[in-house]
């Protein structure tokens, strides 16, 4: 009888390891094992070169997993990645010929790794290292429905005093990070972000100067949300605000907050007619921006700065922001999953950050990376948000210390 089972069982197993061959084969992938893979970055930059010393990163989300490496002078070998779908990032800091600090981006996302031994080819840019970057910002609003109490935090990163006057800043369309993503013209290349609204920080010049180690925020609507007629669960008091998007809404008070000034909506300086500014409680995407000494920047009356979304029959506009314009991008979504429906250009925001649920009262913020002497803060700026943000916090002003400018309209 154990004679005649061990026959069976060696007749057995050729078979069942043949059809097991049969369906790797039919999927024409190898899973024995992990892979090894050669990364090869190419700088699109003008004056630079050199991808030496880059960081890569593979993130397989379904798996869980993540592997880093460092680029070395031409092609670099990537070990340890099983089969399956990655999100593949290069990133770093690097100096063009005349000492300017850039970093640089590129990214490859839901990208098939399925060979041992394939070669991966990146193309990388960037943009100079912004000394004003997002520092905070809360969005998911505070149950039940409550979104007034949004807010957009601004630091000043460097080591010299910049003049907010006429900065910008927007959010991106679509509003919610969505996979069905608008078709633009095949003319503008990868020129462009896509404004929904815009707005800009007033002044005469040099009205307002912000130092090194100091914020200032945009707030939708610059009161104290704890107050019995806003919402008492809410965590934040927006009342000492500088500036506020304040949509002439006659039942909302005109706070001591300065007014931003209002650029575009759907092709006209107009603001509209909704009663506020409101951006997704899914999370947005949002940029700031300046314009060059001695250019013009009008999307209201240069049809060659704006656009309608050609996949789509909606005949709504958006404005074109030309991406060598923009200082600091930050991309939000619902969730980690969302990155695969990226509305930023990676060479602006590489990644993505969220927190996980709408009106939960959570925010985002940026992670601190060093000190400055006085003890405010230094924050990360990779270019990606995945990385330089922390997620899920309760939302504060000025966090990790940063100062209240001296033009604060409430002081």
């Amino acid at each position: 009888m154990n004679y005649l089972k061990l026959l069976i069982a060696a007749i057995l197993v050729p078979v069942l390891f043949a059809g097991c061959k049969k369906v790797l084969d039919a999927a024409d992938t190898e899973i024995i094992g992990t892979y090894t893979v050669k990364v090869k970055a190419t700088s699109t930059t003008p004056g630079i070169t050199d991808t030496e010393g880059l960081k890569v990163t593979f993130e397989n989300f379904a798996e869980g997993t993540k592997v880093e490496d460092t680029l070395g002078a031409d092609v670099t070998a990537v070990g340890g990645l099983i089969p399956g779908l990655y999100s593949i990032n290069v990133s770093g800091r690097v100096l063009d010929a005349n000492g300017d600090v850039y970093y640089l981006n590129g990214a490859k996302i839901n990208y098939p790794i399925t060979q041992n031994g394939a070669v991966i080819e990146i193309d990388v840019s960037g943009l100079k290292v912004s000394p004003l970057i997002f520092s905070e910002i809360y969005y998911s609003g505070t149950a039940t429905n409550y979104f007034r109490n949004q807010f957009y935090e601004v630091y000043n990163n460097s080591i010299d005093t910049i003049y907010l006057d006429g900065l910008y800043f927007a959010n991106l369309t679509p509003a919610t990070a969505t996979l069905t993503l608008p078709v633009w013209p095949a003319t503008d290349g990868n020129n462009y972000a896509y404004a929904e609204r815009i707005w800009k920080v007033p002044g005469t010049g040099r009205q307002y100067p912000l130092a090194p180690g100091e914020s200032f925020v945009m707030s939708q609507l610059a009161v104290n949300h704890k107050l019995p007629q806003y919402n008492p669960a809410s965590p934040i008091d927006c009342s000492t605000s500088e500036f506020e998007f304040n949509m002439n809404n006659p039942t909302f008070p005109d706070n001591p907050a300065i007014d931003m000034s209002h650029v575009f909506y759907n092709g006209s300086a107009s603001k509209g007619t909704l009663p506020q500014y409101l951006t997704s409680v899914f999370g947005g995407a949002y940029v700031i921006f300046r314009v060059p000494q001695g250019e013009a920047y009008d999307p209201v009356n240069n049809a060659e700065l704006k656009t309608r979304n050609l996949g789509s029959t909606s005949t709504s506009l958006f404005a074109k922001i030309p991406i060598r314009y923009i200082l600091d991008a930050v991309e939000c979504g619902q969730n980690q999953n969302m990155i695969a429906a990226k509305r930023v250009p990676a060479v602006l925001d590489a990644g993505m950050t969220y927190v996980g649920a709408t009106y939960n009262s959570l925010g985002v913020a940026r992670k601190v990376g060093a000190e400055n002497v006085d003890g405010t803060p230094i924050y990360t700026d990779t270019n990606n948000s995945t990385e330089d943000f922390e997620r899920g916090l309760v939302p504060v002003f000025r966090r990790h210390g940063s100062k209240m400018p001296s033009w604060n309209p409430t002081k």
